[in-house]
C-alpha cells in the first residue's frame, strides 16, 4: 500500500460516524451513508424520522432575489432527497403498520405519491381504469400500496382520537395546528371521494394469480442511475422484493374487510362483505402461516372483527336459542324491535351478563338516532336509560346524567315503567342485603326529587317500596314530603329566551364532557357549560373534542372573547353547527346557528355578521339538498340575501372564501344571468374574483345563441382562464454565466389559482355553464403544438384558435384539469352524450382504446335509445363505414339499401354495447 493510500484510509477511518445533529441529513446526502446508518442496531435519527426530514427538505419552497416565494425547485438535490425517503421506506419493507404509526397523513401521502411516480404510474390516470394484470409487477404493487393506505386512512379517521390537553393558548401554535388539520382534512376529503375506486382496485387485485414485486433499495438505486437502461430489469418478474400472491391477498382482504365494516354503520348490508373478507383472511393466514415476513396482520384485532361480524351477520343455521345476548340485541336494533331490547336489558339486570359499556353504547346509538329527528325513539331512550340506571344502582354506581335529564319531566307512564323495571331486576328471596339497600336508597332518592305528591304516593304505595323500607322509614319520608314547602317546577316553565333555562345540579366532570360531545341541543349545551365552569375555572372546554373545528379566519375573533364561558359557548355552538351542516343535518345546524346568533348579537356586531353569513350558506345548502334537487327554484328572499352578501361592504368582517364561491355558484346554477351581467355593482368585479368569473360565464351563456362576432365576452373569459393556467417564467444566471429558464408552477397574475378555479367549478351543476367551461379547457388543451389527436367538445368554435405565448401555459395542469372536469360533469349527468364523447376522446388520445370504445358506445347508446334510432351525425361523425356498406345485390332500391345498412349498424352496435355494459 502506498503512503498516499495509507493516509487516505487513516483519514477515512478517523472520520466521525455520527454527524452533527443540525446537518445529519446533509451528511447522509453527501456521503451516501444511508445504508450504513440504517444497519445500526438503534439508528438515531430513526428511519421514519429520516423520511419526514428528507421529504420536508425536498418540499421546502424557495425565495428568489425579489423575495417572491416559489415552489420547490426540481433539481438534483431534491430528487436525491425524495429517492432517499423512498429507500428508507424500502428498508422498512413498505410496512404500512410502521409507516402509519409514525408518519402523518400528509407526509405518507407525499411518500406514496413519489412511489407511484417512480413506479411509472401515469399522473392523472384513474387507478381503477388500469388493468393490474398487464402492468409491470412493481407498478401494480405501488398502486396496491397506495389504495390500501387510502382505505386504511379513511377507516382510521372514523375512530375517535383522544385530545391532548393543550397548554396556554398561543395563536402561532394554534394557527400551525389548524393548517395541519386543514391539510389532513383536504387529503381525507379526496381519499373519501375516491374510496369507491380504491375498493374496486383492491377487489380487482384479489383476482390476480401472479406474484408481485415491490421496490427495494437496490432497484431504486438502479432507477436513479439511468432509468432508460434498467427499465427491463426493474419491471421484470425477478426484480425487487417478492410478495407472494397469498400474502398480497391476505393483506388486501383484511384492509377491505375493515373498510366494509366501517361502511356498515350506515349500510348494514355491507357487514356481509366484511364478514366474507375477514374469514377469507383467516383462511389465508392458515395457508401462509402467521410468521410470514411480508404479511403482518393483527390477529387479535382480526379475531375481534370476526366475532363482531358473527354478531352482526349471524350464519344462516343459527337459531334464536343459540344466539348470545350480544347477537340478540344487534338483531333487534337492526330490525327496529326496540321493545325486545328493553326486555333483554331487564333480564340482564338479574344476571349481569352484558358489560355496562355495551349497554351504554346501545343507549348512545339510540340517542343519536333520536337527535337526528326520530322523535318516536324518545320513549325508547328513556326506557333503555331506566334499565341501565337500575343496573348501575344495583352495582353501587351513581345515577347517570342521561337519567336525570330524561326524568326532568316525570309522568305516570314513566313512573309505572320505572317501578316495573325495579321489581323485575331484583329477586327479593335471593338478593343480598347490599342489593336491597341499594334499591331502597334509589327509590327514596327518586321520591325526594319529585315535586308532585301524587307521583310520590305511586312509589310509596308500591309493593317493592313497602317490602324494602320499614314502616318508620316510609312514614318519615311521606311526612317530609307533605311538609315540604311548595316550589316552582322550573322544568315545565315555558322557555322564552336562550338565557331563561336553568342549570341542573352538578355531576361528574367526565360525564358532563361526554354529554357535551354528544348533545346538539343548544340549550342543553349551555346548561352543561355552566355546570362545568362552576366546577373548575382552569379548563378550556372548547378543546374537549378534536372534532370541533372552526375556520381559521374566525378562530382569532372567537378566542379573543374575554369571558371564558361565552368563549366556550360561541366556539362549540359554531363548531357543532358547521359539523351538522357538513353531514347534512341541516335542522340541528340551524338551531345551533340561531342560538349562536342570539348570543353574539349581545356583544359583537362583527360576530353577528359572521353568523348571518354562515346562516345564509346553510340556507343555500338546505335548498340545494332539498327542493332544489327536484328543480324547484329558490324563494326570492334567499336570492335577495345572496345578492346582499355579494354587495356587502362592511370593513373588518372575517369572510370565508367558500361563502363567496357558493353564492356565485348559486346564482349561476339558478340562471340569475341577468343580475350577474347587468346589475352586479362595479366594485365587486374588482374586489371579488368569483363575481368576475361568474359575470363572464353568465355573459357567455347569454351571448351563445348570437353570431360569432358578438361573442366578445367569450374572448374575455378565455383570457382570464389562460392567465389562471399560466406559469410565470423567470431567468437565473448560473455559475458558468449561462442564463437558464425557471418555471413557477402557479402564476400569481391570474384572478385566482387553478386549484381555486377547479374547486369553484365543482360547485356548479347548470349543464350549459359546465359545457362552456369544459369546451374552453378542451380548446386550451388542443392548442398545444404537440397534440396528435384533438379532443372534440360542444361550442368549441367560440374560443380563439391560438395563444400568443404558448410557453406561458402549463399544459400538463390543463390536461389534468380536463380529466377532473369530465369526471365531475359525468357524476352530475352520466348520460350527457357530449361529455361522454370528451371522455372517450381523452382515452383515445392516451392510447387507452378499450376504455375509449366503452365511452363511444355509451354516447351513441344514450342518444339513440340503445341504437334503436339512428345516432345523430354530431355524435358519430365519420365513423365502426364498414358496417354501412351496401349489399352485394346493389340493384335494390336506395331506400331498401339504406334500411339494410341501418339494420346492420343497429345489430352490430347493440351487440358491442352489451359486451361493454
Amino acid at each position: 500500500m502506498s503512503a498516499e493510500a495509507a493516509d487516505r484510509e487513516a483519514a477515512t477511518s478517523s472520520r466521525p460516524c455520527t454527524p452533527p445533529q443540525t446537518c445529519w441529513f446533509e451528511f447522509l446526502l453527501e456521503e451516501s451513508l444511508l445504508e450504513k446508518h440504517l444497519r445500526k442496531p438503534c439508528p438515531d435519527p430513526a428511519p421514519v424520522q429520516l423520511i419526514v426530514q428528507f421529504l420536508e427538505q425536498a418540499s421546502k419552497p424557495s425565495v428568489n432575489e425579489q423575495n417572491q416565494v416559489q415552489p420547490p425547485p426540481d433539481n438534483k438535490r431534491n430528487r436525491i432527497l425524495k429517492l432517499l425517503a423512498l429507500k428508507v421506506a424500502a428498508h422498512l419493507k413498505w410496512d404500512l403498520d410502521i409507516l402509519e404509526k409514525s408518519l402523518s397523513v400528509p407526509v405518507l401521502n407525499m411518500l406514496l405519491n413519489e412511489l407511484l411516480c417512480i413506479s411509472k404510474v401515469p399522473p392523472g390516470t384513474k387507478h381503477v381504469d388500469m388493468d393490474l394484470a398487464t402492468l409491470p409487477p412493481t407498478t401494480a404493487m405501488a398502486i396496491l400500496l397506495y389504495n390500501r393506505w387510502a382505505i386504511r386512512t379513511i377507516v382510521q379517521s372514523s375512530f375517535p382520537v383522544k385530545q391532548a390537553k393543550p397548554g396556554p393558548p398561543q395563536l402561532s401554535v394554534m394557527n400551525q395546528m389548524q393548517q395541519e388539520k386543514e391539510l389532513t382534512e383536504n387529503i381525507l376529503k379526496v381519499l373519501k371521494e375516491q374510496a369507491a375506486d380504491s375498493i374496486l382496485v383492491l377487489e380487482a387485485a384479489l383476482k390476480l394469480n401472479k406474484d408481485l414485486y415491490v421496490h427495494t433499495m437496490r432497484t431504486l438505486d438502479l432507477l436513479a442511475v439511468e432509468p432508460g437502461m434498467v427499465n427491463g430489469e426493474t419491471e421484470s418478474s425477478t426484480a425487487g422484493l417478492k410478495i407472494k400472491t397469498e400474502e398480497m391477498q391476505c393483506q388486501v382482504c383484511y384492509d377491505l374487510g375493515a373498510a366494509y365494516f366501517q361502511q356498515g354503520s350506515t349500510n348494514s348490508a355491507v357487514y356481509e362483505n366484511a364478514r366474507e373478507k375477514f374469514f377469507r383472511t383467516k383462511e389465508l393466514i392458515a395457508e401462509i402461516g402467521s410468521l410470514s415476513l411480508h404479511c403482518t396482520i393483527d390477529e387479535k384485532r382480526l379475531a375481534g372483527y370476526c366475532q363482531a361480524c358473527d354478531v352482526l351477520v349471524p350464519s344462516s343455521d343459527s337459531t334464536s336459542q343459540q344466539l348470545t345476548p350480544y347477537s340478540q340485541v344487534h338483531i333487534c336494533l337492526r330490525s327496529g324491535n326496540y321493545q325486545e331490547v328493553i326486555q333483554i336489558f331487564i333480564e340482564d339486570n338479574l344476571t349481569f351478563s352484558l358489560p355496562v359499556q355495551f349497554r351504554q353504547s346501545v343507549l348512545r346509538e339510540l340517542f343519536q338516532k333520536a337527535q337526528q329527528g326520530n322523535e318516536a325513539l324518545d320513549e325508547i331512550c328513556f326506557k333503555v336509560c331506566a334499565c341501565n340506571t337500575v343496573r348501575d344502582i344495583l352495582e353501587g354506581r351513581t345515577i347517570s346524567v342521561q337519567f336525570n335529564q330524561l326524568f326532568l319531566r316525570p309522568n305516570r307512564e314513566k313512573i309505572d315503567f320505572l317501578l316495573e323495571v325495579c321489581s323485575r331486576s331484583i329477586n327479593l328471596e335471593k338478593a343480598s342485603d347490599c342489593l336491597k339497600g341499594n334499591m331502597a336508597a334509589f327509590l327514596k332518592n327518586v321520591c325526594l326529587g319529585l315535586e308532585d305528591l301524587q307521583y310520590v304516593f305511586m312509589i310509596s304505595s308500591h309493593e317493592l317500596f313497602i317490602t324494602l323500607l320499614k314502616d318508620e322509614e316510609r312514614k318519615l319520608l311521606v311526612d317530609q314530603m307533605r311538609k315540604r314547602s311548595p316550589r316552582v317546577n322550573l322544568c315545565i316553565k315555558p322557555v322564552t329566551s336562550f338565557y331563561d333555562i336553568p342549570a341542573s345540579a352538578s355531576v361528574n366532570i367526565g360525564q358532563l364532557e361526554h354529554q357535551l360531545i354528544l348533545s346538539v341541543d343548544p340549550w342543553r349545551i349551555r346548561q352543561i357549560l355552566i355546570e362545568l365552569h362552576g366546577m373548575t375555572s382552569d379548563r378550556q372546554f372548547w378543546t374537549v373534542s378534536n372534532k370541533w373545528e372552526i375556520p381559521s379566519v374566525y378562530s382569532s375573533v372567537i378566542l379573543g372573547i374575554k369571558d371564558s364561558l361565552t368563549r366556550d359557548l360561541v366556539y362549540i355552538l359554531m363548531a357543532k353547527g358547521l359539523h351538522c351542516s357538513t353531514v347534512k343535518d341541516f335542522s340541528h345546524a340551524k338551531q345551533l346557528f340561531a342560538a349562536c346568533l342570539e348570543l353574539v348579537t349581545e356583544f359583537s356586531p362583527k360576530l353577528r355578521q359572521v353568523m348571518l353569513n354562515e346562516m345564509l350558506l346553510l340556507d343555500i345548502h338546505t335548498h340545494e339538498a332539498g327542493t332544489g334537487q327536484s328543480g324547484e327554484r329558490p324563494p326570492s328572499d334567499l336570492i335577495s340575501r345572496v345578492r346582499g352578501y355579494l354587495e356587502m361592504r362592511l370593513p373588518d368582517i372575517p369572510l370565508r372564501q367558500v361563502v363567496a364561491e357558493e353564492c356565485v355558484a348559486f346564482m349561476l346554477n339558478w340562471r340569475e344571468n341577468e343580475y350577474l351581467t347587468l346589475q352586479v355593482p362595479a366594485f365587486l368585479l374588482q374586489s371579488n374574483p368569483y363575481v368576475k368569473l361568474g359575470q363572464l360565464l353568465a355573459a357567455t351563456c347569454k351571448e351563445l345563441p348570437g353570431p360569432k362576432e358578438s361573442r366578445r365576452t367569450a374572448k374575455d373569459l378565455w383570457e382570464v382562464v389562460v392567465q389562471i393556467c399560466s406559469v410565470s417564467n423567470q431567468h437565473k444566471r448560473g455559475n458558468d454565466g449561462r442564463i437558464s429558464l425557471i418555471k413557477q408552477r402557479e402564476s400569481t397574475l391570474g384572478i385566482m389559482y387553478r386549484s381555486e378555479l377547479l374547486s369553484f367549478i365543482k360547485k356548479l351543476r347548470e349543464p350549459l355553464v359546465l359545457t362552456i367551461i369544459l369546451s374552453l379547457f378542451v380548446k386550451l388543451h388542443n392548442v398545444r403544438e404537440d397534440i396528435v389527436n384533438d379532443i372534440t367538445a360542444e361550442h368549441i368554435s367560440i374560443w380563439p384558435s391560438s395563444i400568443p405565448n404558448l410557453q406561458s401555459v402549463d399544459f400538463e395542469a390543463v390536461a389534468i384539469t380536463v380529466k377532473e372536469l369530465v369526471r365531475y360533469t359525468l357524476s352530475i349527468n352520466p348520460n350527457n352524450h357530449s361529455w361522454l364523447i370528451i371522455q372517450a376522446d381523452i382515452y383515445f388520445a392516451t392510447n387507452q382504446y378499450s376504455a375509449a370504445l366503452h365511452y363511444y358506445l355509451q354516447a351513441g347508446a344514450v342518444c339513440s335509445d340503445f341504437f334503436n334510432k339512428a345516432v345523430p351525425p354530431d355524435v358519430y361523425t365519420d365513423q365502426i363505414k364498414a358496417i354501412g356498406q351496401t349489399e352485394l345485390n346493389a340493384s335494390n332500391p336506395e331506400e331498401v339499401l339504406q334500411l339494410a345498412a341501418q339494420r346492420r349498424k343497429k345489430k352490430f352496435l347493440q351487440a358491442m354495447a352489451k359486451l361493454y355494459f
